[in-house]
């Protein structure tokens, strides 16, 4: 578990009982086999619940989550896609945490997958008639025994964000170990557990989640101004300088 100080991070000073948080683990293992990932993903999720959060988690390769970039994708040629009740976790919930392996210095396959399909669902809009999205916050978190981290979470987190993630600071972190084959994340004597420097990221992004959730709740999300599609299609120029400019 990561150390964390007694005062800044007593979880009593606020309160996020009301916050709910959907962890999708990208590993390429299926249960029950041990992911390494879904280790460091272990130390938010218990930051979290210890918070009051309500936290939900899937390991994504253990569902038949069908690539594409359409909502259900029975209805293009796959006979399976458990996509359509995964999304039905992601909206419910105020913050989104993607964990990946790096594999050849990129994220998973399953990660694209599942970053494909929440692309998938990004043409919709919610009640405010903003992209789906807004409103909710988004990290990521790396583990691997090759360079890459930064490279993996600068595209994740661009993703989340294009399609309409609140990212703030700090929103990711990760552990890399020795290259090429050797311990890993979770694996005893690889360090990684006791690994300070990603131990803190991980608790730092952890709360500043948990703050940036908390502020657009309070908040009631992102105006709704500047940013409706259907308005802008209406010809609403939002206040533009020149009253002629359309996209």
């Amino acid at each position: 578990m990561a150390k964390q100080p007694s005062k800044a991070c007593d979880p009593s000073d606020w309160d996020f009982s009301d916050l709910r948080a959907m962890f999708i683990c990208c590993t390429l293992k299926r249960s029950p086999r041990r992911s390494n990932t879904d280790t460091l993903m272990e130390v938010s999720r218990q930051i979290m619940r210890n918070a009051g959060v309500q936290v939900e988690s899937v390991r994504a390769v253990d569902h038949a989550i069908a690539p594409g970039v359409y909502p259900d994708m029975t209805e293009y040629g796959w006979e399976e896609d458990a996509w359509p009740e995964i999304f039905e976790a992601v909206m419910a919930a105020d913050i989104l945490v993607l964990g990946t392996p790096i594999w050849l210095g990129e994220r998973s396959s399953v990660c694209s997958t599942v970053i494909e399909r929440l692309y998938s669902m990004s043409g919709m809009t919610n009640e405010k008639g903003q992209y789906l999205y807004y409103g909710k916050v988004g990290g990521c978190l790396i583990t691997g025994n090759e360079d890459g981290m930064k490279h993996c979470s600068s595209g994740i987190l661009y993703a989340l964000q294009h399609l309409g993630y609140l990212v703030g600071p700090q929103a990711d972190a990760g552990w890399v170990g020795e290259a090429g084959p050797g311990l890993s994340y979770g694996d005893e004597g690889s360090g990684g557990p006791q690994n300070a420097f990603t131990q803190r990221n991980t608790t730092f992004m952890t709360w500043n989640l948990l703050h940036l959730a908390r502020m657009l709740k309070e908040a009631g999300g992102i105006p709704a101004w500047g940013n409706l599609r259907d308005e802008w299609d209406e010809g609403c120029d939002f206040g533009h300088p020149n009253p002629e400019y359309r996209r």
